[in-house]
């Protein structure tokens, strides 16, 4: 018990681990809102204030994040060309997004003019849709590189001509694997679910804009985070 607390404060004190405690209650709400809409107007009204002040307090509390693609180029620009080109593309996106959210996140609550927040917007999304595609083709070009990897290790162990020592460090390297796998998984299950959202700002349609699909869409972006940002 003592353990999970702790695990708990350290996830709330990461700037994600907030994000995605919020980014629960703002799709929760959505989905309490719709379902009592017709029923229960009271509850109803009450759960949209709900969704739109955790919406509106998410884009604050994502300040300067823009900045983290920088970093993380800086960091890992990629081991081969194509990765480069890739994160370069997928970084791109996700730093428009999050520069132009501070500007929807002023027209929003009234500090610049309102009639700029449609605009600002689809730039946000457009610019979201667009590295999260390239970030989704990063992951599975990595998956199948670590399933040809632990294919190739499986292979080895089953000759049985390798050491003991050599054996252990090979089954080490397959759960390494396997656990990179689960991680690029859920980033690929959260960065699907946040495309549709973006999707239902760029092009307004029947599916994507649906209460239910918006609402399970950012729950599964935001467990998907919870489980990567949970301390191991």
């Amino acid at each position: 018990m003592n353990d999970t607390v702790d695990k708990l404060v350290i996830f709330l004190a990461k700037r994600d681990g907030i994000d995605k405690l919020v980014k629960t209650f703002q799709y929760v709400s959505k989905l309490v809102h719709w379902h009592v809409e017709t029923t229960h107007p009271d509850i109803a009204q009450r759960a949209k204030q709900w969704e739109v002040a955790s919406g509106l307090s998410r884009k604050a509390f994502r300040s300067g994040r823009f900045l983290t693609g920088f970093n993380a180029l800086r960091r890992n620009p990629g081991s081969t060309l194509t990765f480069r080109f890739l994160a370069v593309l997928a970084n791109a996106g996700e730093m428009v997004y999050f520069f132009f959210d501070h500007f929807l996140w002023l027209s929003r609550i009234g500090v610049i003019d309102a009639g700029l927040a449609r605009r600002m917007s689809f730039i946000s999304a457009f610019g979201e849709a667009f590295g999260y595609v390239f970030f989704i083709i990063s992951d599975f070009i990595i998956m199948k590189e670590g399933l040809e990897a632990q294919r190739r290790i499986s292979l080895q162990l089953k000759a049985g001509d390798t050491s003991k020592e050599k054996s252990m460090e090979m089954e080490q390297k397959v759960r390494q694997i396997r656990a990179d796998r689960v991680m690029r998984l859920m980033a690929v299950a959260a960065n699907v679910a946040d495309l549709i959202i973006a999707l239902a700002d760029i092009e307004p349609n029947p599916f994507c804009n649906h209460a239910v699909i918006l609402g399970i869409s950012g729950l599964v972006s935001a467990w998907a985070g919870w489980y990567r940002n949970w301390p191991s």
